[in-house]
């Protein structure tokens, strides 16, 4: 039997759940072509970018990262060009202290939030994304201490991707208190999810590529989805709330034409 090594580190509960059942739908969607296998599971969080990009010399074999990842810029491997979650980690809802909810909710153009601070967790994608749109970004901590760090007034608002948002308030902002997640406005910005592969595993990339797609045509991704996301858009409120669209400078030029499928 084959062993795949899927590092699923550095994300929430929430995405590592998903994405995990992801892979093993592909894998098992493709079996009969290409036989059974053992998927190891690492869920190893690597505070270092430099460690998070070395991944691959460290034994993975296959990751889900967004499109585009800086931080893997410079580095060899075999990417799945897929959508995996109909650009649901792009739309992103702000958590603010109470105290500010008055302030936010009087935000009507970009300015006024850009003359404000978002804290985003070092090695996070989105921290170069932010700052490309002219927005003010403290890049300081981890998604364990992101709360204290907004709750203690180290930056104005933190904005999370509506897949993990109401999980990681629950566990990590409501023990703390005085936090909410703001019921008005919402970023979105094209930030699709995708498998990349270890560079020298291109047997593996293949069987990703056709597990996608026989999984799509099946259903079977579109009921993962619904399991894991359900009616994400109408517990939220998504389709009532002020969007601010930001562009997203490191798309890569195979996904140009992405556009998120969450509202439609």
């Amino acid at each position: 039997m084959q062993n795949v090594v899927f590092w699923n580190g550095n994300k929430s509960p929430a995405r590592q759940s998903y994405e995990t059942a992801l892979l093993q739908a592909c894998l098992k969607a493709t079996e009969q072509e290409y036989g059974s296998v053992d998927v190891q599971v690492h869920n190893t969080d690597y505070p270092s970018a430099d460690d998070e990009a070395n991944i691959f010399n460290e034994g993975a074999d296959i990751l889900v990262t967004v499109a585009g990842n800086v931080k893997f810029k410079d580095k060899k491997k075999l990417v799945i060009h897929q959508p995996l979650t109909k650009g649901l980690l792009g739309y992103r809802l702000l958590l603010v202290k109470d105290e500010s909810l008055a302030k936010f909710a009087r935000i009507k153009q970009p300015q006024q939030l850009q003359a404000l601070s978002i804290g985003i967790p070092h090695t996070w994608a989105d921290a170069d994304l932010f700052r490309h749109n002219r927005y003010k970004v403290i890049e300081q901590g981890s998604l364990e201490n992101l709360f204290t760090l907004l709750h203690n007034g180290t930056f104005d608002y933190v904005a999370l991707g509506v897949n993990e948002i109401e999980e990681i308030f629950k566990h990590r902002a409501v023990p703390i208190g005085g936090i909410s997640i703001e019921p008005s406005l919402m970023f979105y910005y094209p930030f699709p999810l995708v498998f990349y592969v270890n560079p020298r595993k291109p047997v593996l990339a293949e069987r990703i590529g056709k597990g996608l797609k026989l999984i799509s045509l099946s259903g079977e991704h579109a009921t993962l989805f619904s399991q894991h996301h359900g009616n994400v858009a109408q517990r939220l409120n998504l389709r009532n709330r002020q969007i601010l669209t930001l562009t997203n400078p490191m798309l890569p030029d195979d996904m140009a034409d992405f556009s998120a499928s969450l509202l439609d």
